[in-house]
Formats: structure tokens, C-alpha cells, sequence
């Protein structure tokens, strides 16, 4: 399981494709490869979207983008581009077909991933060459499972968590916090939720919410990414800049991002959010979190369970159906997703003024 510095590999590729908060799961095992073979060049096959991400790693020698959309023609892509890079070692950070058919292409005599027993598609486990110990428990949570896989490599030192932001970067945070958060004491910053997804708050509940923060002064930044511009615009145009409530409507780069997140934690912030990507990144970078959980289970799809009770709480709505959660993409429920529906504003008011401090 160890090895020498003569048998080390010097070629790593990590293969997590998606999703964002998914990626943002595996970095604890990048962290234990770039500490178990310092000398090795780690590529990360990643779908196109969340390659900033990976990209800006120190230590991380490429990107290797899977373009997903591309059908049966992106496999060709990758197989060319990995087979180029020439890996020693590929590990499996995602447990399913897809990642096991990344392995294949990489052609890497060494393939690790994790016990059959932790994969969605156990089937996809026979390309490895070995895994992680067999679970004394099945894994409640998908950080468990990467937190093994990186015990593997690097079986006693501390696990780091962070996106390993760069003194330029962290700069920039500071930049983009300067910028966009309104000032006063412990803001919030509210991420909007992709439409049409079944995890999401209603629209209008966003706009009741901000329209009360607004009206009590309570500073407040409405944050909204490439997938939520035109939500951003509409809630810009109906309740406009003013001292205590800021809009930055489609932001891109998930390096900025993850900086800006790590420097508005330094400034007491806390992230309101949908079970979602950016989330999973805030909470990487110390930003603590309140999570509108609804189709989801917080305890299983939320922020890592060790900093539960300190900086990351979910909130579910009082009276929820008795088929929330459920973990769908589809809601079946005759009157739609009201699991979301039924965490009112007043509900989410609550909860603010109950927000843990950073510590």
C-alpha cells in the first residue's frame, strides 16, 4: 500500500468528474496524494465546468476535461489525453461506471479506488487493482468515503479539506469581499438556487426574505452564478442596490469563489444556500452555512458532518410530506416540491438570527 521513494509513481491521475460538490468532497484526497508523492505530477480528469476549480491547485499539473455533452465522441478525447499523460497510479474518487471506464482509458497499471461494497455500480470495481479497506459500517455520508480513500494514501497525518488557495488568491478574496459585501455586522450572504431544480426556493420566497432584510438594514449580498443570472436580474430590478443589501448577479470562476468565500468568513459572513455545489465549496473554505434542505437529507448530501454543530446547520420545513426526503431529480408529489415550498420566510428569518458565529 506504501510505497518507496524508488517505487514511487510519478504520474497521478484523480478521477472525479462531477459534480461541483462532489469535487469539492474529493479534495481531501488530493491533499493526501500531494502528501504521500510530493515529487509526483497530478492531472484530475474533471467535467469542463468544474475545471477552474482542480485547475488552480497547486501541485496539480492538469486538467483533464471529460466534455460529458459530447455523447459517445468525448470518450476518444480522453482516452488520447490520458493515455498522453501516462499514469502510474489512477485513483477512483466517484464509484461508478463512468469514473471505471476513466481508469480503463488512463491505461495505469496501478488502480485505486474505493471497496466494492462503497460503489453506487459495484460492478465498475472490478477494473481496480486495489481499494480501501473493507467499511466496518456503510458510509452515511459521501465525505466518509473519500475521507477513507485518502486514509489510504496518507493513513495518519491531518486531512485538509480546503481548496489550497494561493496568497495571490486569497488577495483577490479579499478584493471581491472589499467589493461586493455590504458592511455592518455578521452579513448574509444568499446564493440563489438553479430554477427548475427540485432542491430550490421559490423565487418569491427569496424576494419576501430580501425584502424584509432590506427594510430592517440587515446587511445582506444577493449572490447569483452563471446558472442563476436571470433570477439575479429580476430581484436586482425590483429591490435595487441600497447600503445594506448588494447584488452580484452571474458570477464566474470558481477560484474566485472559493476565495471570496474564504475572506468573507474572516469577516463574520455566513452563506444561505440550497443543497448545492457552492455550499460544499463554502463550507471548504470555513464560511459557515445554513442549508434549505428538502428533497435531500442534510446528514447525508450537506456539508461535512464533523463541523455540524459548529458551523453548518440544515433547515427543513415544519410540516414535510412523508415522502421528503426523497433524493429525486423529479418530485412526484401532487403539488410539486413542497418540501421547498414549505420553509417559509419567516421560518428562514428564524434561523438567521439563530446563526452560529464563525469560529
Amino acid at each position: 500500500m506504501y510505497a518507496t521513494p524508488d517505487t514511487a509513481p510519478q504520474r497521478i491521475l484523480l478521477v472525479r468528474l462531477s459534480h461541483l460538490g462532489d469535487v469539492v468532497l474529493a479534495l481531501p484526497v488530493y491533499h493526501a496524494l500531494r502528501a504521500a508523492y510530493p515529487r509526483a505530477e497530478i492531472a484530475w480528469a474533471v467535467q469542463p465546468e468544474f475545471s477552474d476549480l482542480v485547475r488552480g491547485l497547486p501541485g496539480v499539473h492538469k486538467a483533464v476535461c471529460f466534455e460529458r455533452r459530447g455523447g459517445w465522441r468525448a470518450w476518444p478525447k480522453l482516452r488520447r489525453e490520458l493515455e498522453a499523460f501516462g499514469p502510474d497510479l489512477a485513483v477512483d474518487a466517484q464509484g461508478n461506471l463512468k469514473s471505471a471506464a476513466a481508469l480503463l482509458c488512463s491505461g495505469a497499471p496501478r488502480r485505486v479506488g474505493l471497496h466494492p461494497t462503497d460503489w453506487r455500480e459495484r460492478f465498475g470495481s472490478r477494473v481496480l487493482t486495489e481499494w480501501t479497506q473493507a467499511p466496518g459500517e456503510p458510509a452515511v455520508h459521501a465525505a466518509e468515503r473519500m475521507e477513507r480513500l485518502a486514509r489510504h494514501f496518507e493513513p495518519t497525518g491531518e486531512l485538509r479539506f480546503d481548496p489550497d488557495l494561493t496568497e495571490a488568491e486569497a488577495r483577490r478574496g479579499e478584493e471581491l469581499a472589499e467589493e461586493w459585501l455590504p458592511a455592518g455586522e455578521a452579513p448574509w450572504i444568499v446564493h440563489l438556487a438553479v430554477p427548475r431544480d427540485v432542491r430550490s426556493w421559490p423565487l418569491e420566497h427569496y424576494r419576501a426574505l430580501l425584502r424584509r432584510r432590506a427594510a430592517e438594514g440587515r446587511p445582506t449580498l444577493v449572490l447569483s452564478g452563471p446558472g442563476e443570472v436571470r433570477e439575479g436580474v429580476v430581484l436586482r430590478e425590483e429591490l435595487p442596490t441600497q447600503p445594506a443589501l448588494r447584488h452580484w448577479v452571474g458570477q464566474r470562476g470558481l477560484r474566485d469563489l472559493a476565495a471570496f468565500f474564504a475572506a468573507a468568513a474572516l469577516r463574520g459572513a455566513n452563506l444561505l444556500g440550497c443543497d448545492s455545489g457552492p455550499v460544499h465549496l463554502a463550507a471548504a473554505c470555513g464560511l459557515p452555512t445554513l442549508t434549505l434542505a428538502g428533497p435531500q437529507d442534510a446528514a447525508r448530501t450537506g456539508p461535512r458532518p464533523r463541523d455540524r454543530e459548529t458551523l453548518h446547520r440544515a433547515l427543513r420545513a415544519p410540516l414535510e410530506p412523508a415522502c421528503a426526503p426523497c433524493f429525486d431529480r423529479k418530485c412526484r408529489h401532487e403539488r410539486g416540491p413542497v418540501c421547498m415550498s414549505e420553509i417559509r420566510p419567516e421560518h428562514v428569518v428564524e434561523s438567521l438570527e439563530e446563526a452560529v458565529p464563525c469560529a
